[in-house]
């Protein structure tokens, strides 16, 4: 299936058999990986097709899959937090500029591809001329298939490049590494990894209303469960919504203060400053630069309210201050 992400970028979603072949596509330099997160490790591929392509006349392309192996293959693993959902992650690669974005539908099947199928198919089948994947890229069952079969594999229908390990202070960059990063809470630590800061998206829903009350209203961010979030704790972000980003501070919790018993997930709530709009059942992204603090039961709404209003001038420093 063929969709327009914009007036540059053809997505194509493949499901296993799917029904394409090589005259189906002009000849492609692809770049290849699940890339959650894309962070600046999946950028340098993205890129390196991108360059490719330009200097042999082809045109660009990147292949992802969705859902995560893990959710088809691990047996436990029922939902996974990604860094970037599908639909993130698309925008993300769209911002890279490739020609055509490939999303693989991973399912068994797919999963039991012996590695020359999926070259065949997946590749050669696509008109693919010039393949880029990270050095630990894998593909094929059980991912017997690997950066150094792949000339094997290749039948000699097209060139392959891979892109070493790229690294920030001596670690390797990958979506393992971010993924304890923000489990962390050191969200301001993230655009060395990621080029940009980490960002999750939801629904502006009704809440309890009680900051209102209390002189600190916030909205209500209801975040999918497939968002990967930082631990519970006050967060000094930026908001995006009505085609405007906006400082605030957010708090990711469970509100013991008001709450005996914990609910079953945590809220994410943010003072938005200078901004009385009503932007209920929109969407509003969050961009995460800093935790400001853990989440603390208070004794009572006076002690709430200060700390709140120390939350706020920590973060307005943060962001007005060189």
């Amino acid at each position: 299936m063929l969709e327009k992400v914009s007036n540059n970028v053809e997505m194509i979603k493949l499901n296993h058999p799917h029904t394409f072949n090589k005259n189906d596509f002009p000849p492609l330099a692809m770049a290849l990986g699940y890339f959650d997160g894309v962070h600046l490790g999946h950028q340098k591929v993205i890129k390196e097709a991108k360059q490719i392509a330009e200097s042999k006349g082809l045109k660009s392309a990147v292949m992802t899959f969705d859902p995560h192996p893990s959710v088809v293959l691990g047996k436990r693993v029922q939902q996974i937090e990604y860094i970037t959902p599908l639909e993130d992650k698309i925008r993300v690669i769209e911002g890279l500029g490739a020609d055509y974005l490939f999303i693989v539908h991973f399912t068994p099947e797919f999963a039991s591809l012996l590695p020359q199928q999926f070259v065949d198919d997946y590749i050669i089948g696509l008109n693919v001329k010039h393949a880029v994947a990270g050095f630990d890229y894998t593909y094929g069952k059980m991912g017997k298939g690997n950066m150094e079969t792949i000339q094997f594999h290749s039948r000699g229908s097209f060139d392959f490049s891979v892109v070493p390990k790229l690294s920030a202070d001596g670690e390797k960059i990958s979506s393992t590494l971010i993924r304890s990063v923000i489990h962390e809470g050191r969200v301001d630590a993230i655009p060395s990894l990621l080029g940009r800061h980490f960002s999750t998206a939801g629904v502006v829903a009704h809440g309890d209303k009680r900051g209102r009350t209390i002189g600190f209203p916030t909205a209500n961010i209801e975040t999918p469960d497939e968002y990967l979030l930082p631990p519970t704790g006050v967060y000094a972000v930026r908001i995006f919504s009505r085609d405007q980003w906006h400082h605030g501070v957010c708090n990711v919790g469970y509100k013991p203060t008001f709450k005996e018993k914990k609910a079953k997930k945590p809220t994410v709530e943010v003072h938005i400053f200078d901004f009385s709009e009503d932007i209920y059942g929109e969407t509003a992204t969050v961009e995460w630069h800093l935790r400001l603090r853990p989440e603390q039961k208070f004794s009572g709404i006076d002690a709430l309210v200060e700390q709140i209003g120390k939350d706020k001038q920590a973060a307005l420093d943060y962001f007005y201050t060189d």
